[in-house]
Order: C-alpha cells, then sequence, then structure tokens
C-alpha cells in the first residue's frame, strides 16, 4: 500500500544544497516542506567523507542562513594559521544534524524522510521498512543536480587489477604498516587533501608520487577571509582580478597578470595549469606541496596492475607494496546547465562562484519573493561549473553580470545585505565613507567592472 502526502515543496536531497534551500523557505514563507534523501542524516556527501577533511573556505560562508556555522576563531597554528576556521567534516555533519533537529522539525512544517530512495514523480521508498510514498505537491526542487562525486563512493574510470594495493583517501587512516611508498591518483583538491595530509603524519615526500594528469590554477585563501579587518586583502584581490582582466592583451597574458596579482596560484611555476576547478589554498599549503619532487605528467591512468601503471602518455613501475590513493573523484560531476525555474520545477545551480550553498539560498529567496518565472531566471542566471583552465572566464563573466543585475534591485540588494552566507555586501556596508583607502578600492572595482565583462566576453567570443 502506498501511503500519500502532500505538500508545498518536495525537496529531493538533503544535502548542503537542499538544506540552505529549505532553510530560506522555511524563514521567508509559511510553506509546507518534504525532505527526501537516501543517506542517514541531512548533509549529503558530508555522511561519507573522509575523516580529514575541512571545508576549503572560511565556515562563515557555509550552511543555512539562520545558522552560524563558524567559531568566529582564527586557526592558531596548521597551514592555515592567522585566517579564518574551517569546519571539519565531523563539525559540518553536526551542524547539519542540528539544523534538522532544532530548527527544521520543531516548525512542524518540515518532513524528513531519511534512507528513502526517489523514484521520481513524486514517489519514493524506504529503504529500511519498504514502505512507498506518492507526494502530491506544488513545486518539486531538483537539489540533486549537481551530483556531487566523494572518493568513499566514486568508481575510478580505469581499470584496477584485483591484486594491487587500491584504497580511496577515506582508508588512509586505517593504514597500521607502512607501505614502500604512497602513490596519489588525482590533481583535484581531493588529491591535495591526500598529499597534505600524508605530509603532516610525516611521511618522507620522496615516498610519495603524484599522477597529476593536469596542473591546476588555484586561489588564494586569504583573498577569501570574511570581516572588515580583511578588507584590503579580499576586496583588493578583486579590484586587482578586474584589472587584470582588463589590462590583458589575451587570454595568456590575463592569467599571467592574474597571478602576479595574487589571485591565482600555482603548485608549480615551471608548468602551466590547464585546469580550473576553484580549489581554495593557502600559500603555507602550496609551499607543503612542493616538498614533493616526484609528480608524474603523464596524463590520466588508463590501467593499474601489479608490477606497473598504464597511463595516456606512458608506464611507470609500481608493486604490491605500494598504497595506491584514488582521488580521482570530482566534486561536482554534473555540467549540464539547464533554467533553474522550469514552471512546477526548480533546479538549483550556481549562480554566484565558488558558492553552492549562497546559491541554493539566493535562488529560494527569488522563488518566495517573485513571481514572473523569466525575471527569477533573469536574476539566477547559471554559473557554469569550471573544469579547463578557460573555463574562468565564462565562469566569472555569468557571475558578474548576475552580480550587476542583483546591484540594480532594491530589494535583491537589501536582502544580500542582510543574509550571513554573502559576507562581502556586507563587508561593503561596513565601511566607513570617509576612509580614503577603502574607497579608493571600491571605486577600482567600480572602474573596471563593466570593462572586465567586455573584456571576458571577447575572450568568450574566440574561444
Amino acid at each position: 500500500m502506498t501511503i500519500s502526502l502532500k505538500t508545498d515543496y518536495l525537496i529531493v536531497g538533503s544535502g548542503a544544497v537542499g538544506m540552505a534551500f529549505a532553510d530560506t523557505l522555511l524563514h521567508e514563507t509559511d510553506a509546507n516542506i518534504i525532505l527526501v534523501d537516501r543517506y542517514p542524516k541531512p548533509g549529503g556527501h558530508w555522511n561519507v567523507a573522509y575523516p580529514y577533511v575541512t571545508l576549503h573556505q572560511p565556515s562563515q560562508y557555509y550552511g543555512v542562513s539562520s545558522a552560524e556555522l563558524s567559531t568566529g576563531k582564527k586557526d592558531q597554528v596548521g597551514l592555515n594559521k592567522g585566517l579564518s576556521d574551517l569546519a571539519s567534516g565531523q563539525a559540518v555533519s553536526a551542524y547539519y544534524d542540528d539544523v534538522m533537529k532544532q530548527t527544521f522539525l520543531p516548525t512542524g512544517r518540515v518532513q524528513y524522510f531519511p534512507m528513502c530512495d526517489y523514484k521520481g514523480d513524486g514517489g519514493f521508498e524506504c529503504m529500511l521498512s519498504g514502505k512507498t510514498y506518492s507526494i502530491e505537491s506544488q513545486k518539486e526542487v531538483d537539489a540533486t543536480w549537481l551530483k556531487t562525486s566523494v572518493p568513499a563512493t566514486h568508481v575510478p574510470n580505469f581499470k584496477v587489477d584485483k591484486r594491487v594495493n587500491f584504497i580511496p583517501l577515506n582508508d588512509l587512516t586505517k593504514i597500521e604498516k607502512a607501505p614502500e611508498g604512497y602513490v596519489v591518483i588525482g590533481a583535484g583538491k581531493t588529491g591535495i587533501d591526500a598529499v597534505l595530509w600524508l605530509l603532516e603524519n610525516r611521511v618522507d615526500p620522496d615516498d610519495i608520487r603524484w599522477i597529476m594528469p593536469r596542473d591546476a590554477w588555484l586561489l588564494d585563501r586569504e583573498n577569501t577571509q570574511p570581516g572588515i579587518e580583511f578588507f584590503h586583502k579580499t576586496m583588493e584581490s578583486q579590484a586587482a582580478q578586474f584589472e587584470a582582466i582588463v589590462n590583458s592583451t589575451s587570454i595568456e597574458d590575463m592569467f599571467d597578470r592574474l597571478e602576479s596579482c595574487g589571485y591565482f596560484l600555482r603548485i608549480d611555476k615551471s608548468v602551466r595549469p590547464k585546469m580550473f576547478h576553484g580549489a581554495t589554498i593557502s600559500r603555507a599549503e602550496v609551499r607543503e606541496l612542493q616538498k614533493v619532487k616526484n609528480i608524474i605528467r603523464m596524463g590520466r591512468v588508463k590501467h593499474i596492475s601489479e608490477n606497473e601503471i598504464i597511463l595516456d602518455k606512458g608506464i611507470i613501475p609500481t608493486s604490491k607494496t605500494i598504497i595506491h590513493v584514488d582521488c580521482s573523484a570530482r566534486a561536482v560531476a554534473n555540467e549540464e546547465i539547464v533554467p533553474i525555474f522550469q514552471g512546477n520545477k526548480i533546479v538549483p545551480q550556481m549562480v554566484r562562484s565558488y558558492q553552492p550553498v549562497f546559491s541554493a539560498a539566493l535562488i529560494a529567496h527569488v522563488e518566495a519573493a517573485y513571481t514572473d518565472e523569466a525575471e527569477k531566471n533573469r536574476l539566477c542566471g547559471v554559473v557554469p561549473l569550471p573544469n579547463h583552465d578557460t573555463d574562468y572566464i565564462k565562469f566569472t563573466s555569468a557571475f558578474m553580470m548576475n552580480q550587476y543585475n542583483w546591484g540594480q534591485d532594491k530589494g535583491l540588494s537589501k536582502w544580500l545585505l542582510g543574509n550571513r552566507l554573502d559576507g562581502f555586501s556586507d563587508m561593503v556596508a561596513g565601511v566607513d565613507r570617509s576612509d580614503s583607502q577603502k574607497m579608493v578600492v571600491l571605486k577600482r572595482i567600480r572602474q573596471n567592472a563593466p570593462m572586465a565583462v567586455m573584456k571576458l566576453q571577447q575572450y568568450l567570443s574566440v574561444l
């Protein structure tokens, strides 16, 4: 027997995006909400995150709008010293559990169905009881569209022979006997995390081989700090970014200028990056990673056998006494773009660069505050997920157009100023207008932003 339910919004997925969307709806409307998810607790992929994972950006920018995640402290030790705290995976998971139990459910307007397999068309099945449900909703929100991929459940797209010592980076903490060495497979943020964790735990850099199919442009975490005390570093980086774009004479020259002004970092200055995923890193972390000298730049892995690793551009030796660490999962796997508002369906995607939870909160606000679908989609232009280096161009251009449109809307500008996930509006609003140095930085941003968009559009036309 199928159990029938009714609700205003059915949200499929109680991960970071689904929770941020639901939170805004809950606080800005009187809507009833049903959340359905396969995981046992809210938080999505944080349920299976590797034990030593942390946020890569300040905790202040993460979570749901109504509940602070950050401790408000700066790290006193380690590779993030002097910068805002980065919540651990355990802290993030506990945070979402608390939001569900202490904020969502007590309202009486939220029903939560964990451990349930959504079948589509409003139907889902409880994986524990076998009970089936049918939901009649006004609107369905697909909070799973970005398809977050995590190492624990990732299936590599290359062949691995059975006797190869091959593990996801989650299992590094389970090692009981030191191997002959380590091979880290993947150049993204998980690969970076695996290498940093090994080094932190006193593994000799010479015992690490790092397979890096593509080098990446990285973002300096110091440029993303919240609070007026970091105004010059954070806002100066924005001004410098726009000036680098405006003054560039080619795409290659633009990247050179973005690196020279401190907006971009890279691990090896002798290798031109071909990847950009928006990963954030500290300069101290870069220096640590540079200790690993055995970098394998021979393309992607095709096959790992007991004695060799076959790559696109060659073969390297290996053995059963070496641990191969899989870091090849891409955090967000779905690059397809669709309209966010589609009649009775909403598909949250990125509308601000680097900030998926802020994006979800803003989309929910637009849903609550506006009625015309065309206007909703205009205000929520999709910022495409970056992969290749040149994706930075369309990625940045799309966000800047959104930011301009938001700035022309008084109601939305006011909402941005009051939303805790948007630290930048608050930082700018907090500037003392008599502070000439800060006002010069803001003027540089205002003057160069329109010209930067034009230059980016020019580069897009030749790609």
